[in-house]
């Protein structure tokens, strides 16, 4: 009877996995990851709260500055536009994956490219400034 109770009931049951700390990098924890770095750069980011999130998927909504809402999808192959609109996650929508926040977001919005291009800068100047002194 030992083995039959060894696997019983484990794969049904996540609570036990989360207990475990099992190597899967939570999504929700990478969403809110992702908001944090590139809040400054858009008007308005979320991670959804309508929308499921799972340990292998995650909704976050944003809208950019050129006042573009979109929401979009995180999982381990990436980020990639679901929707149009917030909370909005459209299966038909066939968008392509970016590995980064960055790259998708360079893709979605001149106004983010141009704020995140102004902060490299002035990390940089401020750099230069420590230097000299």
């Amino acid at each position: 009877p030992m083995e039959l109770s060894s696997n019983t009931g484990f794969e049904e049951d996540s609570e036990y996995k989360d207990i475990e700390g099992t190597d899967v990098k939570d999504m929700r924890l990478e969403a809110e990851a992702v908001v944090n770095d590139v809040l400054f750069a858009v008007s308005n980011m979320f991670v959804s709260k309508n929308l499921p999130c799972a340990e292998d998927v995650a909704y976050i909504n944003v809208e950019t500055r050129e006042r573009n809402r979109y929401c979009l999808e995180l999982t381990e192959a990436g980020l990639r536009v679901v929707g149009y609109a917030f909370d909005q996650a459209d299966d038909g929508l066939q968008t392509a994956y970016h590995e980064t926040v960055y790259s998708l977001l360079d893709s979605l919005s001149p106004a983010y490219r141009e704020a995140f291009g102004n902060a490299l800068l002035q990390r940089l100047e401020a750099l230069k400034r420590d230097g000299q002194s």
